[in-house]
């Protein structure tokens, strides 16, 4: 049956006419509604890479702390373990003469140790390039080299490279005989205490130092106050003294060799060449000669203490911590 629609029925209404301010109201509502949507997406996003970057760094430090590890077993097994063949021992002497340096008593001492309990060890030598320091620590390795002389009845060679001197030299004469390079700097035989004065600066400025002490001496040396005479001789008593032990350690480890001058003690220091016909010396040789001609050992096994990988990574691996969290924390920085 067909239907026909019925012409007289109710058309739809049509819609509200869009007034202009719910036009408005539409158009101010959607670009706040699209810029939450957006702050979470991003923020969303900065989470996830903050997070990988978190998960990478930490990844990345325990991996290198396990090879570090790894390695630094494998390096003090290498060096240590069984006994060796017959070999000279190396005793490296490098740079400033100091606590915490890398010729610092504690360490030079616990090498010389090793080399000479070693019964593959035929001799020790020194190999020196240090321009001196503290004549405490020198003190200390020159009196242990003795002892340990003494005790094993090793020779003991050193070997100068660019420099030997002042506590450099104070060590080297612990040695049986000294071989330098014709060009290497030797001696330097002194002690020296250094420091600056202010006073006139500061009264140019007009700046007054005020400095309370309990002691009339307290303050001596003190770079800001005028300098006073009876300290000041006080001082040079001090380091003349020592200057004298310096002379008796030389004079005792060169005896009859040493051909003394008026400038052999004054600080001056020489040429190899001058050097060994001051008797401050020996002979021109290198480490491998003296290997090779001395010791009559060529193989040479080095005892100076080194850090391996994984004492360095242990020793920085608190500022390494440090640096990568804040560098962490500077990416978790809002995105703009």
């Amino acid at each position: 049956m067909d239907t026909q629609p019925d012409l007289n029925a109710a058309a739809p209404a049509p819609p509200p006419p869009v007034t202009p301010a719910a036009a408005d109201t539409a158009s101010a509502t959607r670009p706040a509604y699209e810029a939450t949507v957006e702050r979470i997406a991003l923020e969303y996003l900065r989470q996830q890479r903050a997070d990988r970057r978190w998960k990478l760094f930490f990844r990345s430090v325990w991996l290198l702390l396990a090879l570090a590890v790894a390695y630094g077993l494998m390096a003090n097994r290498h060096r240590g373990g069984t006994p060796s063949g017959p070999h000279t021992a190396l005793v490296e002497v490098r740079g400033e003469i100091a606590p915490d340096t890398e010729a610092s008593a504690e360490g030079l001492v616990s090498a010389l140790k090793a080399a000479f309990e070693d019964t593959g060890s035929q001799a020790v030598v020194l190999r020196i390039n240090s321009p001196g320091g503290s004549p405490v620590q020198a003190g200390i390795v020159n009196d242990e080299i003795k002892r340990l002389k003494a005790k094993h009845g090793k020779k003991v060679y050193a070997v100068v490279e660019e420099m030997c001197a002042s506590g450099a030299y104070y060590i080297a004469v612990a040695a049986d005989e000294i071989y330098v390079d014709k060009a290497s700097l030797v001696g330097s035989i002194g002690v020296l205490m250094d420091g600056f004065g202010f006073t006139g600066l500061m009264d140019k400025l007009g700046i007054e130092r005020r400095l309370v002490t309990a002691g009339a001496n307290k303050g001596m040396l003190d770079p800001f106050s005028p300098r006073d005479e009876k300290q000041q001789a006080y001082a040079k008593a001090m380091i003349e003294q020592i200057h004298q032990q310096f002379i008796a350690v030389v004079k005792a480890g060169r005896g009859d060799r040493l051909k003394e001058t008026p400038d052999t003690f004054s600080g001056l220091f020489w040429n190899g060449e001058a050097a060994i016909k001051l008797g401050l010396v020996d002979k021109v040789g290198n480490l491998d000669y003296v290997a090779r001609e001395v010791v009559k050992a060529e193989d040479i096994i080095d005892y100076t203490p080194r850090d391996n990988v994984a004492e360095r990574l242990a020793k920085r691996f608190g500022a390494a911590i440090g640096s990568g969290a804040v560098k962490a924390m500077r990416e978790l920085a809002p995105l703009h």
